[in-house]
């Protein structure tokens, strides 16, 4: 199975030479890419352009308010195992790494890591030494193994000088990394996961909701439900119309939540927690899901909820939405988000 690496050019400073690091590994590394099957992805985080962390939630919770952390969250998040090529900054490692690692919770969890690291006098090895307690931190795994370059021995005029011994270590490193991604992939699996649905989840979807919705007609004192009368065949043409995401735990079906574009909003329903996994961060863990998923232009995310779901407005009015005056659904009410 082909597995992503998150190739992460650490410092952005004037004059770096990082960029130059990064491009030597990937040529170096092109047969291992090739034999793998794998496909790395450049984040040069002086083109990310993370401000200095500006997220008012703790990352652990997911809700991200601005769509520079939602994009970072992504690629992050798609990756099977990351490699960092870091500078060494008075014997640490560059704050817009720190600050690229305290962005995000999840997302860095049970992949393993890989540090290419220069510098002077240590080679970017003591950077690398503080680098690694953080990843590790955020349950990543650091394989050992790590490339270092002395900038006065192994650079000339910007550019990393070949060797064959250079060479050969970069491709072991990236193969005993892949083999780490691999063990730790289960880790990483369906348990507990955010995946995208199927038509084979559309018996438990059906199920899901009309156990989920039975509290909401009583909340509200009302019957007309959608979620309550659909049938299979209405749940799975859903799955057309909306990006639709589940959760399961014990190979079970605990929640689910979908999105889909109507012009400039994101407009999200069917967030739904099996009643015996409330009050386990699930609800807000999907919610986030949903909304790191808006597409490019999108402005707010919308939905609605019960006139008299109490409950249900508090939740989302932590997670930054509103009420609105907007149009909702009888015995409805709407809230909005801006998301950029």
């Amino acid at each position: 199975m082909s597995m992503k690496i998150l190739l992460v050019i650490a410092s952005t400073r004037p004059g770096r030479v990082g960029p130059a690091v990064a491009d030597w590994f990937r040529r170096s590394t092109e047969p291992t890419v090739a034999e793998l099957d794998l496909t790395i992805e450049v984040a040069d985080l002086a083109e990310v352009g993370l401000p200095f962390l500006d997220e008012p939630e703790h990352p652990s919770t997911g809700i991200y308010q601005h769509e520079h952390t939602r994009a970072w969250s992504r690629q992050v998040e798609a990756a099977d195992a990351l490699v960092f090529v870091t500078s060494e900054y008075n014997f640490a490692m560059p704050a817009t790494l720190k600050n690229a690692f305290d962005y995000l919770s999840r997302e860095w969890a049970w992949k393993p890591c890989l540090f290419v690291g220069y510098g002077n006098t240590s080679a970017g090895s003591r950077g690398v030494q503080m680098a690694r307690g953080v990843a590790t931190s955020l349950r990543m795994l650091s394989i050992g193994g790590d490339v270092y370059l002395r900038l006065a021995d192994d650079l000339v005029d910007g550019e990393v000088i070949d060797t064959d011994r250079r060479t050969n270590h970069a491709q072991r490193a990236l193969e005993q990394l892949t083999r780490a991604a691999e063990v730790m992939r289960p880790l990483r699996g369906e348990d507990r996961q955010i995946v995208p649905a199927t038509p084979r989840d559309v018996a438990e979807l059906v199920v899901l909701q009309r156990a989920c919705w039975v509290d909401e007609a009583i909340v509200n004192q009302m019957l007309d439900l959608p979620a309550l009368h659909e049938s299979a065949t209405d749940v799975e043409a859903g799955l057309s119309d909306w990006s639709t995401w589940v959760i399961r735990s014990g190979g079970r079906l605990i929640g689910s939540v979908r999105a889909k574009r109507e012009g400039d909003d994101w407009l999200i329903g069917r967030l739904m927690v099996a009643p015996d996994q409330r009050h386990q961060g699930l609800g807000q863990r999907l919610l986030a899901h949903a909304e790191t998923r808006a597409p490019e232009g999108v402005t707010a995310a919308t939905l609605f909820t019960g006139a008299r779901s109490t409950a249900n407005q508090k939740m989302y009015q932590r997670a930054g939405y509103h009420l609105s005056t907007d149009e909702a659904p009888p015995g409805a009410v709407t809230l909005r988000k801006p998301l950029s």
